[in-house]
Formats: C-alpha cells, sequence, structure tokens
C-alpha cells in the first residue's frame, strides 16, 4: 500500500473505513425500519463519543453499554441509555445516578438483590431507572432460565419506588453459525422467548420492550416473534468472525491494524509488530488470529506479546521488510480498547482521530 498519511504512522495503529462504517449503519438502520425494530446498538464494540454519534444520527433509538465508563461518554451523545450488565457496588451506582437527569436510564438485571440496591439509589437521586429482568436462552452467562423466576423479578420491579419494569432483555452470544443454519436456530430462540412473555403476559405484565439481538444473529432478528429491540455491536466495524459466517461481507469490515513487516527470516512466515497486545490472542471461528485485509488468504497463524506469525507457505507473496500491512483482527471488539485513538481514513486518506474515550470501566 502506498499513502503519505499510513506511510507516517507508528505501528500498530487501528484503521477504520469510514466509507464502510457508513454503508453498515445504512444497511442495519433500513433493516430495522423495514421489520419495525428499534435499534439499539452496543457501543463496548468502538468505544468512541464520534461513532455513538453517528448511530444516533443513523436512527438509532438509543444506546446500549457495558460499563459505567461507555455510560458516561454515551450519555453525551444519546439521551436514551441501556446498561446491558448489573450495576453491583456504592460506587457503580453513584456513577450512574450522576448520569444527566435527561437521559432515560435503563439497567438490565437477573437478581433481587441488585434490583434492591438499584432501586435505593435511584430513589436518592430522585429519579426512576427502567429494568428489563435479563433471561437466558443457552448462553449460561447471566439471566433467570426459566419464567417463573422471570416473572418473580419483574413482579418486584413493578412493586418497587425507584425503578420501573419495562420489559426481558437477552443475548444469544453462544449462537455463531453459518448463516444457512440461523432460521432452524432463531425458531428455537422465537419459541423461548414466547414461554417468557406468555408467562408476563398471563401475570398482567405485558413487557414493554423484548430486547435481544447479536451480530452473528441480527439479519433474522426479525423472525423471533415478540422482538421489539435489537442490540448489535461489531456490526458497525465487523471482524473475521462475522465474515466467517457470513454476518458481513469482507467489503465490510472496516476495522483493521495497520502493522509493519519486521523479519522474513524463517521460510514461510512473516513476521510483522502486531502482536498480542494489538490484535488480542482470541481463537476465533477459523484457525488463526487474523487475516491481512487484501490477502485474505494469509492467516496470522500465532501471536505473542508484541510479534505478529503471518503463514505465507501457501501464497506467492513475499513482502520486504518494512512493508505495510492491514490485519482484520478475529474479533474487533477486544482489538479496539488496546488502542488509545483510531485512525478514520476514507481509502488512504486520513479524515479524523478518534480518541477510544470509554477504553477502561
Amino acid at each position: 500500500m502506498s499513502s503519505t498519511f499510513l506511510d507516517s504512522l507508528d505501528t500498530p495503529a487501528p484503521l477504520v473505513d469510514l466509507d464502510r462504517v457508513e454503508r453498515n449503519l445504512q444497511r442495519v438502520a433500513a433493516y430495522a425500519r423495514e421489520h419495525g425494530l428499534r435499534w439499539r446498538p452496543h457501543t463496548k464494540t468502538h468505544k468512541t463519543e464520534e461513532l455513538g454519534a453517528m448511530q444516533v444520527a443513523a436512527g438509532a433509538s438509543g444506546v446500549t453499554v457495558a460499563t459505567l465508563l461507555e455510560a458516561e461518554v454515551m450519555a453525551a451523545v444519546s439521551d436514551d441509555v441501556l446498561l446491558a450488565y448489573p450495576p453491583v457496588g456504592a460506587r457503580k451506582l453513584a456513577r450512574l445516578m450522576a448520569l444527566p437527569s435527561r437521559v432515560r436510564l435503563t439497567v438490565a438485571l437477573d437478581s433481587l438483590e441488585v434490583l434492591e440496591g438499584l432501586a435505593r439509589a435511584a430513589r436518592d437521586a430522585g429519579r426512576t431507572v427502567g429494568v428489563l429482568v435479563e433471561v437466558d436462552l443457552g448462553m449460561r452467562r447471566v439471566g433467570l432460565r426459566s419464567p417463573d423466576e422471570a416473572l418473580a423479578l419483574a413482579r418486584a420491579a413493578a412493586s418497587t419506588s425507584g425503578v420501573a419494569f419495562r420489559g426481558l432483555t437477552f443475548y444469544a452470544g453462544h449462537i455463531r453459525v453459518p448463516q444457512a443454519e440461523l432460521p432452524a436456530v432463531m425458531q428455537s430462540q422465537s419459541d423461548a422467548v414466547a414461554t417468557f412473555v406468555d408467562a408476563l403476559e398471563s401475570a398482567g405484565l405485558p413487557p414493554e420492550v423484548v430486547s435481544g439481538g447479536s451480530t452473528p444473529t441480527l439479519w433474522q432478528s426479525h423472525t423471533v416473534k415478540g422482538l421489539t429491540e435489537i442490540r448489535p455491536g461489531l456490526n458497525v466495524l465487523n471482524d473475521r468472525n462475522a465474515a466467517v459466517i457470513g454476518a458481513c461481507d469482507w467489503t465490510e469490515c472496516a476495522y483493521s491494524v495497520l502493522a509493519t513487516v519486521v523479519s522474513t527470516a524463517v521460510p514461510g512466515q512473516v513476521v510483522i509488530d502486531a502482536g498480542a497486545k494489538a490484535l488480542v490472542k482470541e481463537e476465533g471461528l477459523a484457525p488463526g488470529y487474523g487475516v491481512l485485509l487484501d490477502r485474505p488468504e494469509v492467516v496470522v497463524k500465532n501471536l505473542s506479546e508484541e510479534h505478529g506469525l503471518l503463514d505465507v507457505s501457501g501464497t506467492t507473496w513475499r513482502p520486504r521488510i518494512g512493508e505495510r500491512v492491514r490485519v482484520v483482527p478475529n474479533h474487533v471488539c477486544v482489538s479496539v480498547p488496546q488502542h488509545a485513538r483510531l485512525h478514520v481514513v476514507r481509502g488512504d486518506t486520513h479524515v479524523a482521530t478518534w480518541e477510544v474515550a470509554a477504553r477502561g470501566w
């Protein structure tokens, strides 16, 4: 690649392709409108105020966050924030209640203990916080597993001052299958959601909100009966995992890490200066830890802290030392917060630099 700006960057350096970001935003906004779904993107992927503002401008009804720092940063660009993580502890609750009063707050939780702490903090702050009862549809991470448990917590939320019961939420992060296999899996999800919704409706607590979705399941979200809101995160930037299962086209991958070739001493291998501290050593849905943006057949076969090992044994490509490459990591959400700022480009032209303001907690 040749570019005065890219050549001027010290590496490793994260790059965001703004043309691809804008197309990704347009695509998901159009999908949500077509199917009558609210779009509440999860900002954990990018952690930047600028991209959060772009999502709201593109039609997002609000934003989703996982940390208090994300909530604090995104409150500057959205007046509707869902904290999809149970806030435990006085310090976290104080920070949550300190968000601007104009912000409509909702919290996802799965226990009476968190509900009671949240309600006390809200009453002390003179505000009402919405509650989504989190249910588990197979992720086995958080969430209540039976409709009876969900109903009991919903009743508690509906009868407790300081909070307001708003509905249900779930995250099907365990579903990462090729798009052709999704319909049958999504039918199972739809059936499971229905059991929780039916239990609430039968008890006189119909959920205003049924919030779910992920990037791997995004384009089949409309098949989940009763779903009102989708919360995809990484689809704004996409990554290798999303492309492997067909959740995005390769041309929709908008994030890459610019790296420099530093060694070609080992036959069949090229070493770059983007290691685990830039890409993150997370196994994905295909062998290796990432691939080159313009040569996806070249796989990052291994990572140490500051070294990335490219497998070039199956290609005739033999780069020179000093040559620049762009790596698409397996998982964008864990790569972005390794960097203090994102360099935004159109083609090879620099157009902006975004601080990753919400990295941290």
